[in-house]
């Protein structure tokens, strides 16, 4: 079985489409009251390609999530899926733009009075409707067999570990076939073996579907093992974008203290 390194350097070989990124993100500018987040801030991704997004408690890369799937607003710039604008973009388009993400919340965010498989399954009841009762209980054992959970259908989430949590998180991010991925701290609060776990989840998921993706983590050796670049953030800015080793010969002072 190939290892998370062995993956991860098979996907940074994936040669990219060569057309138009994805998720592109251009000059984004966000504050709450007096407190600036993001200052623009610009950034891209490509189809088939993770990105992790890199910086301290406070920079803004919760944030630049949220805006990106349209639970917030910026001030300003510009975030365009597939050459689309979505800044302003009306609730019912929104909407549509939506179908294509999938989304892994910090905590999972499982619906606490639901089974595992019903968490799963709640994206296809309400997008999917011309599913019958059986095609989606069909392609809820598929996704959840994705993600090695196939045995814990009728469980409640207060009955798994935190690991187990994310990956029913992934797999209901996965249901509706999503174009873009985006993982909010994957590894957060995982003991190094069941990170290890998740690192190797995302990285056979990207490598079998083929996902844009943008990470938000603190995790440097989860984001070196599961991303093709990555981009380090401070004062709501884009410090530096590139390959680890990219980080690692960089002379600016603030990405040799982060990498230490």
């Amino acid at each position: 079985m190939a290892t998370a390194y062995d993956i991860a350097m098979e996907q940074a070989e994936i040669k990219q489409d060569g057309g138009a990124p994805v998720v592109a993100v251009e000059n984004l500018q966000k504050a709450f009251e007096t407190q600036k987040v993001l200052n623009g801030m610009s950034l891209s991704v490509s189809r088939g390609e993770t990105l992790a997004v890199l910086g301290r408690s406070g920079t803004g890369k919760s944030v630049l999530l949220r805006l990106i799937i349209g639970l917030d607003q910026p001030d300003s710039g510009s975030i365009r899926i597939n050459g689309q604008e979505i800044v302003g973009l009306a609730l019912d388009g929104m909407g549509e733009i939506r179908k294509k993400m999938g989304f892994l919340f910090q905590q999972a965010a499982l619906y606490d009075s639901l089974t595992i498989a019903q968490n799963v399954a709640f994206p296809l009841e309400r997008h999917r409707g011309e599913m019958s009762r059986s095609e989606r209980g069909d392609r809820v054992e598929q996704l959840l067999a994705e993600v090695g959970m196939e045995g814990d259908l009728d469980k409640m989430p207060s009955d798994i570990s935190g690991g187990m949590k994310k990956r029913v998180g992934l797999a209901r991010a996965l249901a509706l076939e999503p174009e873009i991925l985006l993982l909010d701290e994957p590894t957060a609060g995982l003991d190094p073996i069941s990170s290890g776990e998740i690192d190797d989840l995302i990285l056979k998921l990207q490598r079998e579907r083929q996902m844009a993706s943008i990470v938000v983590t603190h995790d440097l050796h989860s984001a070196r093992t599961i991303a093709n670049r990555l981009a380090l953030l401070d004062q709501g800015n884009v410090v530096i974008a590139g390959s680890f080793e990219d980080l690692e010969r960089s002379e600016i002072k603030f990405v040799k203290e982060f990498l230490k």
